[in-house]
């Protein structure tokens, strides 16, 4: 059976290891890593955008890091329960028109008994800023 440790129920160490974990996949840009911390049918909501399952997953990842380049994000504890976590982020990337912008926002992630996120909800707004305000 696939795990993707730490697994349920969080202590405060284990959610923030869990986070870091997924900011470091996510810096990767590597849609396939991070599809594996997802279970096969993972729901999303991203914006407004709605995702089911992990080939959805791969392939709006893989389209969003050809439209966000130089990506560079930061996660950051918020809360946590025995299956859930809450974080705050923020991220940083240009366009194909070289103009920057910072994103911030805030995910609720809720995990199966075998560490696998099964839900994502992610809020996010955009903010245009100058290459020499960037913080990431």
């Amino acid at each position: 059976m696939e795990q993707k440790h730490p697994l349920p129920p969080f202590t405060l160490e284990t959610a923030k290891q869990k986070i870091q974990m997924a900011e470091d996949a996510w810096n990767s840009q590597d849609p396939e890593k991070v599809s594996l911390a997802y279970t096969v049918e993972s729901e999303w909501r991203n914006r407004s955008t709605f995702i089911k399952g992990r080939k959805e997953i791969v392939r709006f990842l893989a389209d969003k890091w050809k439209n966000e380049l130089d990506y560079k994000l930061k996660k950051e504890y918020w809360s946590h329960s025995e299956n859930r976590i809450a974080v705050r982020f923020e991220y940083e990337y240009k366009n194909k028109n070289e103009k920057w912008f910072r994103a911030y926002g805030n995910e609720n992630w809720e995990f199966d008994q075998n560490g696998l996120m099964e839900k994502r909800y992610a809020s996010i707004n955009d903010l245009e800023i100058q290459e020499r305000d960037r913080q990431l």
